[in-house]
């Protein structure tokens, strides 16, 4: 029985209706998944801040991955794509300060570390669902039976038995180091937390005793009393080794020259000092040459006494004075204004970040693992460069490899801990002993015994993610078990989804994230943590511009689903995407890939319509015309091609989508639908096509292709099987010969249009080339021609492949209408070059009227471009 759909497709009426039956019928989990699936595929989702709302990086990064997890399902695969969320120390601390200070004129301090981690963990249970809601709406099929938060129990448990395994290893250290400060956030930060932000600030040279000096930053110079030259800068040769009294800011110093090869002769005066408490390049010669470190400049970014009048004075806000007094006392060379640098800025809160010494936590990134011979630098370049345990990481696109190994091969030691309260509390006790210097003691839970007190900081939140592949995937139930081995030996999920198969991320956190994966993984469980890693781009507006507020260019990518739907969405931020490089997405993009979709349904609804009876057709009916046989060769082509591109050899979602698109639309609907209206007998083969159509568009499209399939079936169209190819029979008919039908019919309709004829009016034609009937039948049905037994001498020849025919079609009829479209065309274009000529217009009319009669103007010149 046939049925009738409403003209249009309404996202609205059917995607919260179908995610929620999705849910409901449990196969988002591997578990529930029907049938034998011997083989296994997973994804762990990138986990977005527990406080946090959707934008068009988590969007297309979930239309990326639900692609993956739905296209595996349908191939049979047991398929396991986890949810979770991130603590996001730093950034939510940051919102409950505020909202904290905005609300009741109260610091955390105010409310004390308890209360406060109270009201953090309130706020965070109050917005989680956020996060999860607006997950849902991109239609992301992750199985929430299994959703982690960084700070659940287990996943607390693993990262605190990771810090006692790499402490008891000696790969995590305290030490007494020069580190990224935040004088805002009261914290460190790693080497790729920092932003650079581009300034122009003045360069000051100083007479420094017997040399000149340079610096952007008078405010740290204070206690500078190393000169470094080059050992073979003649001009400094017999210096080196000798000291100078030097008159200074604060009064004389003492100061001694070092030959280094680090100074660079061409750079200004070819003498530096160093300040190495404020420069990690400064800090690594006094190492070098055992020199004091003292530091100018505290944790809130202000003067200490070492600065003596200007003791307590903001570092920064104090520069001016410190310059006028150096040039009260003569010590000025020169200033250069036009200086541009780039400044080192948080990149959670955007301030100045300060290089401090500070005792910190570290690990160890060149010590030797003991038994593993190799540092945990050496294991992470393995892992990409030839593999471990057989099984070797692939980056896409490939020249990330080149970036991942320059910042492996260049990675410090890395600073663990922060000065927050919100997150994982570092695992260390400590207890005077009265000699100055703390027992340490390292554990899971507390030492038992009075005056032991915990460790303040807590780690930083990338060393609890970069345990995420596999802290996800034990047991939840952990405290069944007693060891750390017996724990990894009872998690049937880490050994059936470890290594996960890939890891989707967006290019930009390659290093915050996916290198520390690598790095925490391979040393936990001597395995990687995925088998390839997948880099989408940014996502950018129509001129190419980062979205920002500032701009005001940014889209929401939930107000873009009320408006469009999901899958028009996903459609318009995966074509055009190759990995690695940006995309851009505006609204009109958006709403084309809307068409589209309402035209899948209108496909169906047309199809669903004619029908006598809607049901499922297994097996591919045997073809009845040329045309029939065509449209089944077409859909071979399209299956094997968009396997291929969907393959996580390739993952090549943009083509797969392209060649899907001009199947359904081209092939499928404008040729063959339009040819069978003309023929009996095709109900079972509009279905099955359709139905072969709605499992290669669901990983894509999966909202209105499981609408489209509720009427076909009342099994889910998730669980069904991917298209195989299709077993074609020999048979009389010849798909080629429609082909050449279609090409000859596009040749002749060209013709006509250049002709100035209306694509309806009958021409006269004759052949040069031996047809069966029903080759020219349906070739003067689809191209309105009548057959006639001689050509004209003015008649046009039509060649197409091994066809020849003449159609009753003058060239010089052509010519005449061209040359008039020709001249209308260049009338169009001179009369709108002179509106655009007159300044009075531009000036007076409004921005977009003016803008629209300059579009205009391009595409009337593109027009006469195609025409000459």
């Amino acid at each position: 029985m046939s049925k009738e759909l409403p003209k249009n497709y309404s996202a609205a009426e059917h995607e919260e209706r179908i995610y929620r039956q999705w849910e409901e019928s449990g196969f988002f989990n591997p578990d529930n998944l029907p049938g034998k699936r011997p083989e296994n595929f997973s994804i762990v989702l990138p986990p977005p801040n527990a406080t946090g709302i959707l934008h068009l990086g988590h969007a297309s990064m979930l239309a990326y991955q639900d692609v993956m997890a739905r296209y595996q399902r349908l191939r049979g695969k047991k398929v396991l794509w986890l949810p979770g969320t991130d603590h996001a120390a730093i950034a939510t601390q940051n919102v409950v300060e505020k909202k904290i200070s905005k609300e009741e004129n109260k610091t955390k301090e105010d409310l004390g570390r308890e209360e406060f981690l109270r009201r953090v963990r309130e706020f965070v249970a109050g917005s989680q669902d956020t996060i999860r809601t607006q997950v849902r709406r991109m239609g992301a099929s992750l199985d929430w039976s299994r959703e982690r938060y960084t700070l659940d129990e287990a996943l607390s448990r693993t990262v605190n038995t990771v810090f006692k395994k790499m402490y008891d290893d000696e790969l995590i250290y305290r030490g007494y180091r020069i580190v990224n400060w935040c004088p805002r956030c009261h914290s460190t930060l790693a080497d790729d937390e920092v932003e650079y932000k581009e300034q122009k600030t003045p360069f000051y040279y100083f007479k420094y005793g017997p040399v000149i000096i340079g610096t952007a930053r008078p405010e740290t110079k204070f206690a500078d009393k190393i000169i470094i030259v080059h050992p073979d800068d003649a001009r400094y040769k017999d210096m080196i080794g000798k000291s100078f009294t030097v008159p200074w800011i604060e009064g004389e110093v003492e100061a001694v020259v070092i030959a280094d090869a680090s100074a660079d002769p061409e750079l200004g005066t070819g003498a530096m000092t160093i300040t190495p408490a404020h420069s990690f390049v400064d800090y690594e010669l006094a190492q070098k040459y055992d020199l004091e470190i003292v530091k100018i400049i505290d944790e809130d970014g202000n003067l200490t006494e070492v600065a003596g009048r200007f003791a307590g004075q903001n570092a920064q806000q104090a520069r001016a004075a410190i310059v006028e007094a150096m040039s009260a006392q003569g010590l000025i060379d020169r200033i250069d204004e036009e200086y541009v640098h780039n400044l080192s800025v948080c990149y959670r809160c955007g301030t100045a970040i300060e290089p401090l010494p500070s005792r910190q936590w570290f690990v160890d990134v060149n010590k030797e693992i003991p038994g593993r011979g190799k540092s945990l630098k050496r294991l992470s370049l393995e892992a990409v460069e030839t593999g471990l345990n057989d099984k070797k990481i692939d980056i896409m696109p490939a020249k990330f490899e080149k970036v991942y190994f320059h910042w492996m091969n260049n990675l410090h030691d890395w600073c663990i801990s922060r000065q927050i309260w919100w997150g994982h509390r570092i695992p260390v006790w400590y207890k005077d002993k009265g000699d100055g210097e703390p027992e340490i003691f390292v554990g899971l839970k507390p030492p038992t015994g009075e005056g032991w007190r915990q460790d303040e900081d807590t780690l930083d939140t990338w060393f609890s993610s970069a345990l995420w592949t596999f802290s996800t995937l034990l047991d939840q139930d952990h405290t069944k078990y007693d060891t750390w081995e017996e724990w990894l030996a009872n998690s049937p999920d880490l050994k059936d989804f470890h290594p996960t198969s890939v890891m989707e991320t967006g290019y930009d956190i390659i290093f915050f994230w996916v290198a520390r994966m690598i790095l925490m993984t391979t040393y936990v469980l001597a395995e990687i943590p995925f088998e390839k890693v997948y880099l989408h781009g940014l996502v950018r507006d129509k001129q190419g511009r980062k979205m920002s507020k500032s701009l005001g260019n940014g889209i929401d990518p939930i107000a873009m689903i009320d408006k469009y739907g999901a899958d028009a969405l996903r459609l318009s931020m995966m074509v055009g995407a190759t990995p690695g490089n940006d995309i851009r997405l505006y609204d009109e993009k958006i709403e084309g890939y809307r068409n589209f979709v309402n035209k899948l349904w209108n496909i169906s609804r047309y199809i669903f319509g004619r029908v006598n009876e809607i049901k499922v057709i297994d097996k591919a009916p045997p073809p009845n015309s040329i045309a029939d046989q065509w449209i089944l060769e077409k859909l071979n082509e399209v299956i094997e091609k968009v396997t291929g591109y969907l393959d996580s050899d390739k993952l090549d979602f943009s083509n797969a989508i392209v060649e899907l698109y001009h199947f359904t639309w081209g092939d499928f609907a404008d040729k063959y639908i339009e040819r069978s209206k003309k023929e009996e007998g095709k109900d079972e083969i509009l279905l099955f096509i359709l139905q072969q159509l709605l499992k290669l568009w669901h990983p894509l499209t999966p909202y209105v292709t499981e609408a489209l399939w509720g009427n076909i079936s009342d099994k889910k169209l998730m669980i069904q099987a991917w298209p195989d190819e299709i077993k074609l029979q020999k048979t009389k008919f010849n798909g080629r010969e429609f082909q050449d039908i279609i090409d000859m019919t596009s040749e002749i309709n060209s013709l006509k249009a250049k002709a100035g004829i209306a694509q309806t009016k009958i021409v006269k034609a004759t052949y040069k080339t031996e047809f069966i009937a029903e080759y020219l039948k349906i070739l003067a049905e689809e191209a309105r021609l009548e057959y006639v037994d001689d050509k004209q001498e003015h008649w046009t020849p039509v060649d197409v492949g091994h066809v020849l025919m003449f159609v009753d079609i003058d060239k010089q009829q052509i010519d005449q209408h061209l040359n008039r479209e020709k001249k209308e065309l260049q009338e169009y274009i001179k009369n709108q070059e002179k509106k655009l000529a007159n300044k009075e217009f531009v000036a007076n009319a409004p921005a977009a009227v003016v803008a629209k009669e300059r579009h205009k103007l391009e595409e009337y010149q593109q027009k006469l471009n195609n025409l000459n």
